[in-house]
């Protein structure tokens, strides 16, 4: 069996942030916390994630925002937002920011693992398709330095 995926859970609510890495972690996956946005920022810069939870209401920017400028890593990182203050701008705000994933506080637990285990098998899939594509160039370069 391979790591476990990881997720970043981005919340200002420490509870929040405590009662999903109890639940993630129960639940297999390695689970990093961030209180804000530059804190989410911060570590994206330097660990790659499969998943990033976050908050549309952040102290120091929207969550929105921060689905842009967090560093994306391959495959895709899934972005799933969870927010207690839905509106039908935010989920519009969401979707054109590339979310992924736009979930209701508070989370209902299966419907939240559901969501993170189909983003990573969508993730495992689009690695695959990747790796499969990178094999095909290198094979194909062979050739060609070969024939030259």
């Amino acid at each position: 069996m391979g790591k476990p995926a990881k997720i970043l859970v981005v919340d200002d609510d420490e509870n929040v942030r405590e009662s999903l890495r109890a639940i993630l972690s129960a639940k297999g996956y390695d689970v990093d916390l961030a209180a804000d946005g530059k804190e989410a920022i911060r570590k994206t810069e330097s660990a790659a994630y499969n998943v990033a939870l976050t908050d549309i209401r952040l102290p120091d920017m929207n969550g929105v925002e921060l689905l842009t400028r967090m560093k994306d890593t391959v495959p895709k990182m899934r972005k799933i937002v969870v927010t207690g203050y839905p509106s039908m701008q935010n989920a519009i705000d969401a979707v054109n920011r590339k979310a992924d994933a736009y979930l209701l506080k508070p989370v209902d637990v299966e419907k939240l693992l559901t969501t993170i285990e189909a983003h990573l098998e969508l993730q495992k899939k689009e690695k695959a398709y990747s790796e499969e594509k990178v094999v095909e160039f290198i094979a194909t370069r062979v050739k060609e330095i070969s024939s030259a």
